[in-house]
């Protein structure tokens, strides 16, 4: 196992993310625990020592089961992580009730991370409201040592990312974003990097495979990796990426199953960052893996468009959703804008479209937005 420092402590590069922990059925909460202890064990037996839950994974259950494997070994043995679920923004003022009930759950002491979980357009007025008192709380908890070390996830844009490190960066340690060469610009994570190093915070990565796109890749494209690195695997690369970035301390991989766990592990044997040439390569690949709207973001249409709607951002955020086919991080950035400044606001008028350098059907765009949001 590849050891990373951090401050005083050697993390394993390589860490155990419990949000898609083995199950019983296709419910979520039904987690098979008996299978999770299996490969909690083999994990710690080959050298991963750092374990990361949350409050909503797994419908609630993840932080028990997880608690209950962890529980097998003495304390000092693993770090454990765990996260204040802001991404409800009923749960604001809950922190203390939510964090005694962590403990609880994972019948642990104190957590070693601890994290403010998905700073994000939707929810970031709400961490930076000091009538929560989510910071002072979370960083007392710290004083009588119930947290070891703060930090924060995000998926937001670096906008916001941004406003949560000038208000809380002092107080940060390290940082976790979705990161892997598929969203090194598809979703801005190089700026977000160097974002991070300008506040001198170590980064921990999640979504590394791109939930399990980047295992697999069409023949043609694997081909091309297979006549650069002959023993590598497709995912292997997916980790390379990661080891050749300065500032990425930890990555986390959702293990789902025991095979991938040992495969996970074989890569994380050593480290082999990406020569120039491969880098290249690889992001190459990443490029016309996405058929994207392609918007240069130029603003033309802005100016013309009587809804003041910010089309570039829309069109980003539409390329993310089709791309990914659904999920939550378009839906959540838009429920952060008013009503009259989302998709659905577009009148059709093709203003916009008189100007588009590109000769983008925005307003058709727009329509199909709102066609897959519902």
């Amino acid at each position: 196992m590849v050891y990373e420092t951090f401050q005083d402590l050697q993390l394993s590069s390589l860490g155990m993310g419990c949000m898609r922990l083995p199950r019983n059925s296709q419910d979520d909460g039904d987690v098979d625990a008996a299978e999770t202890e299996r490969m909690v064990a083999y994990a710690m037996e080959h050298g991963i020592n750092y374990f990361d839950t949350a409050w909503g994974y797994h419908n609630g259950n993840s932080e028990l089961v997880i608690g209950k494997a962890l529980g097998n070994y003495p304390r000092d043995r693993y770090f454990l992580a765990t996260k204040f679920p802001g991404y409800d923004l009923a749960n604001m003022p809950k922190v203390k009730e939510i964090f005694e009930t962590q403990l609880e759950k994972c019948g642990v002491d104190y957590f070693d991370f601890y994290l403010f979980h998905n700073v994000c357009e939707m929810n970031i007025d709400y961490y930076l409201d000091e009538k929560y008192g989510i910071l002072d709380y979370l960083l007392e908890q710290k004083k009588q040592g119930r947290i070891r070390h703060l930090g924060f996830s995000a998926h937001g844009s670096c906008d916001v990312m941004k406003r949560f490190l000038d208000a809380y960066g002092k107080h940060m340690e390290f940082c976790q974003i979705q990161l892997n060469y598929l969203d090194w610009t598809f979703q801005d994570a190089r700026n977000k990097v160097e974002l991070l190093e300008s506040y001198g915070l170590p980064v921990w990565v999640m979504e590394p495979l791109r939930g399990g796109r980047l295992a697999k890749l069409p023949d043609p494209d694997a081909a091309v990796l297979r006549g650069l690195r002959p023993e590598e695997t497709v995912p292997g690369w997916a980790f390379r990426f990661l080891q050749s970035i300065p500032g990425v301390t930890m990555v986390l991989s959702g293990m789902s199953d025991f095979d991938q766990l040992k495969a996970n592990l074989e890569t994380f044997e050593q480290k082999k960052p990406l020569s120039e040439q491969e880098w290249n390569t690889l992001l190459e690949i990443a490029g016309h893996m996405v058929s994207a709207v392609p918007c240069t973001a130029c603003h033309y249409c802005t100016a013309h468009c009587p809804q003041g709607l910010d089309i570039p951002n829309l069109i980003k955020l539409y390329n993310e959703h089709t791309f990914t086919g659904g999920g939550f991080l378009a839906p959540m950035a838009l429920q952060a804008l008013p009503e009259d400044k989302r998709p659905s606001a577009c009148i059709g008028c093709r203003s916009c479209e008189a100007v588009c350098p590109q000769q983008i059907k925005i307003s058709e765009i727009m329509d199909d937005f709102c066609e897959k949001l519902n």
